[in-house]
């Protein structure tokens, strides 16, 4: 259910995907990964920190873009996109352990929160298209 928030006297309704477990999960993914990158060196600013940055936000911004969409197929091919970024940040984070820039024990922990947000969000797909 989506609970009305007050601001300045007035009554304002949270957007939809706030209410998304999986938006939840992705914004909580994305501060993990943000941590991550942090420790990258200085020569990554626009190679691989830029991109897994971009990468875990574009999970979250697509789940917010999509629950805007007027149709459960629109809203869908948004989710998909996001399903993709979280594979590009899994992809990317073995590719930050192969070079010494996170510990492998970092590489797995990255890796299976961004199995589980995967699991998470086709799960919600197919519930979404039934």
């Amino acid at each position: 259910m989506i609970k009305q928030k007050q601001e300045k006297g007035r009554t304002v309704m949270p957007f939809r995907f706030e209410s998304l477990e999986i938006w939840h999960m992705a914004r909580g993914y994305s501060r993990t990964v943000y941590c991550a990158t942090a420790k990258f060196p200085r020569h990554e600013d626009y190679g691989l920190r830029s991109q897994m940055n971009r990468a875990v936000n574009s999970i979250g911004l697509n789940i917010a873009e999509g629950s805007a969409k007027g149709s459960s197929k629109a809203f869908d091919y948004h989710l998909e996109v996001a399903i993709g970024s979280t594979f590009e940040v899994a992809a990317a984070s073995l590719l930050a352990a192969d070079n010494a820039y996170i510990s492998s024990e970092e590489h797995k922990e990255l890796y299976a929160e961004g199995q589980k947000l995967a699991r998470s969000i086709n799960a919600f797909r197919n519930t979404l298209l039934q």
